[in-house]
């Protein structure tokens, strides 16, 4: 055995002696089984043909409100912080938004394609981690139904978080109120994100086995949000327009990446606390149980047909 081998061997034993480390590295290393980069990515691409769609129906919405009603309401105050967007608002632009029912009934067929998706991509997702077979996946509609349902509780949640995180991220506002909206949000978040778990797992997993995850991801989400939007309103806010619309599409790709790594991260922890799958191991061999484990589970959820039947085994050397 060369030093370096003996140096990581040496890392490798503290982790899987050490509690809670090793579940820390048994979530981040089952998320490289599951392949979490490609859903992650998967799940950014579907949110990004939701988004732009919304801010189609966004826009042509506040067109018809009218730029000098917009401007002097709270909402054109927040949005006029926006860069390139919030150009558009005020008595003296030069192209104010307008209102268009073509551009409404396009924005909004567009949202409705987007949005099932996420929901579908997201519902994908979720049978990946948990490791379920393809013979027992809901169905074309059973799918569909949930898509759907997901898609009126997450308006409805993420509406009620962006008020929050307004709040939170407003001027003229004490420390102690700012904590109090920052745990409201993270209240809201997480409840949304049992929600959000419960619609997208497979029936067979049991809703009691998905609160760790949501908790994980409500919080992280709140802080991600809290986060960026304090970046919007105070870094981004003086740019220039052109530098504004590329910056705007690039840090939007990576900022929905990002909520989507969180979530299915916080999906994954779901999966080992439940299923105990820690000490994973470093190098190989020998494999611990986990990794037999988590190895069988990956290559049984291939199954595809009834009569199909997916068998694992490991020769002597892959033991401890």
């Amino acid at each position: 055995m060369n030093p370096v081998e003996r140096f990581i061997r040496g890392i490798d034993g503290w982790q899987q002696r050490t509690r809670g480390v090793n579940v820390v590295f048994a979530v981040i290393k089952k998320f490289g089984d599951d392949r979490g980069s490609s859903l992650a990515a998967m799940l950014a691409f579907y949110g990004l043909l939701a988004l732009f769609p919304l801010l189609l129906v966004l826009t042509t919405i506040l067109g018809f409100i009218g730029n000098q009603r917009l401007e002097s309401g709270v909402v054109g105050s927040t949005l006029s912080q926006f860069p390139v967007y919030g150009q558009q608002i005020g008595h003296n632009v030069s192209h104010p938004l307008q209102g268009s029912t073509i551009g409404l009934t396009v924005g909004l067929l567009g949202l409705l394609y987007g949005s099932l998706g996420v929901a579908q991509a997201g519902q994908h997702a979720m049978a990946q981690i948990w490791n379920v077979p393809g013979v027992v996946r809901p169905g074309f509609v059973p799918r569909l139904v949930r898509s759907l349902l997901l898609f009126g509780a997450m308006g409805a949640g993420m509406a009620a978080s962006a008020v929050v995180s307004g709040v939170i991220t407003g001027s003229g506002r004490g420390i102690a109120e700012r904590l109090l909206a920052v745990l409201a949000a993270a209240t809201l978040n997480v409840g949304l994100y049992c929600v959000v778990f419960r619609l997208l797992t497979p029936r067979q997993i049991a809703t009691r086995h998905l609160a760790a995850g949501a908790a994980a991801g409500g919080i992280g989400y709140t802080i991600l949000t809290t986060g960026g939007t304090a970046l919007i309103q105070h870094q981004l806010r003086h740019a220039q327009a052109v530098y504004g619309q590329y910056g705007f599409i690039l840090g939007l790709i990576g900022w929905l990446y990002l909520v989507s790594t969180v979530t299915l991260y916080a999906a994954e922890a779901n999966v080992v606390v439940t299923r105990r799958l820690w000490s994973r191991s470093i190098v190989q061999p020998p494999l611990t149980d986990a990794d037999r484990r988590v190895l069988s589970d990956i290559a049984q959820q291939e199954e595809r047909r009834p009569e199909e039947s997916v068998d694992v085994g490991f020769e002597a050397s892959g033991t401890e």
